[in-house]
């Protein structure tokens, strides 16, 4: 009896995957772990933003606790078939789910087939991957992946994503289309060509009127984002501009009512621009501030409604014809 129902159950689960494979001709691909059947578990809401890195264990525990034992769905570009696997049991280890999945995107038609819809529709919690975001936004953004991303979001699901993953959860994004760039070459010319933004991909609301950025000091990203905040006030994009800016290794886990707790390697990064930028214009170095910024260590508070930390530092930075100058900060510009 143990071995006929063990196999039903196997072969419920082979039919499942076989209904919600890609077709011959498609070129995404689905991997799922779990149980055969989708979940009727009621999520929490929550926001994993994770800076990148593989040390971000409690981040995940944070979003698969948040599906309330249904469907944890991991989302990822142009991966190979093992990395997909591997995370799909490193994640379902965390924390007891109905199941764990991963669809790989590798062109923008994927993204038209009703199926890939379907699973993100049934998912009661997302993680976004790393990799390169220009991938997602060419291949999601107007389209209905783009539209059951939103419906997640509404229906107050959690939803997470680490690096590439994290840079398109705000309201404004650097996009990445040409090539990615460091600090000093945008501060030398913030209107050059790899200085590509977008927004109005995900509507997160306590990430209105916010851009992201990951791997933070790690990868000295500081001069780049002061750079893409400038251009968003000098674009007119708007009046006042939030930076959350997450260190390689930490998260910020940001809860419904906009509070939120560092984890993991820290800091994170709180930055404030209410004033358009001196100069910023093609082939001249920005000139901008001041900005507000709060630095909040491993295991602090900070509250996206307010705008306001305990037990961090706050200080000022400007930038002076291409160069980064702060005040009232014991620990430099970082």
């Amino acid at each position: 009896m143990e071995i006929a129902a063990r196999k039903q159950s196997w072969l419920v689960l082979l039919l499942l995957v076989a209904s919600l494979a890609p077709s011959a001709q498609a070129k995404w691909r689905y991997f799922r772990t779990g149980h055969a059947d989708d979940s009727h578990a009621a999520p929490r809401a929550g926001f994993a933003l994770m800076g990148g890195g593989s040390k971000q264990d409690a981040a995940f525990r944070f979003l698969c606790e948040r599906a309330n034992g249904g469907d944890f769905l991991i989302l990822r570009a142009n991966s190979d078939a093992a990395t997909a696997k591997e995370l799909n049991s490193k994640v379902r280890g965390l924390c007891s789910l109905n199941s764990t999945a991963t669809i790989i995107f590798n062109d923008r038609e994927d993204s038209d087939d009703p199926r890939v819809v379907q699973i993100i529709d049934q998912a009661e919690s997302i993680f976004i991957a790393g990799g390169d975001q220009s991938n997602y936004l060419r291949f999601w953004q107007d389209t209905p992946v783009q539209d059951a991303l939103n419906r997640h979001i509404a229906a107050g699901k959690p939803i997470g994503g680490s690096s590439a993953g994290l840079a398109i959860l705000g309201e404004f994004s650097f996009a990445s289309i040409i090539d990615t760039i460091q600090s000093p070459e945008a501060l030398a010319d913030p209107y050059g060509n790899k200085v590509t933004l977008s927004r109005d991909f995900l509507r997160i609301s306590l990430l209105q009127g916010t851009i992201t950025d990951t791997h933070f000091v790690k990868r000295d990203r500081l001069g780049r984002l002061l750079v893409f905040m400038g251009r968003i006030l000098e674009d007119g994009w708007a009046q006042k501009v939030r930076a959350i800016a997450v260190e390689e290794d930490a998260s910020v886990l940001l809860e419904p009512d906009g509070s939120a707790t560092v984890v993991g390697a820290g800091p994170a990064y709180f930055l404030e621009a209410a004033n358009a930028p001196t100069v910023c214009k093609r082939k001249t170095p920005l000139t901008t501030g001041p900005i507000a910024v709060h630095r909040a260590p491993t295991g602090t508070q900070f509250n996206v409604q307010t705008w306001t930390g305990t037990g961090g530092d706050d200080y000022t930075l400007s930038v002076d014809a291409g160069r980064v100058v702060v005040s009232g900060s014991a620990h430099a510009v970082y």
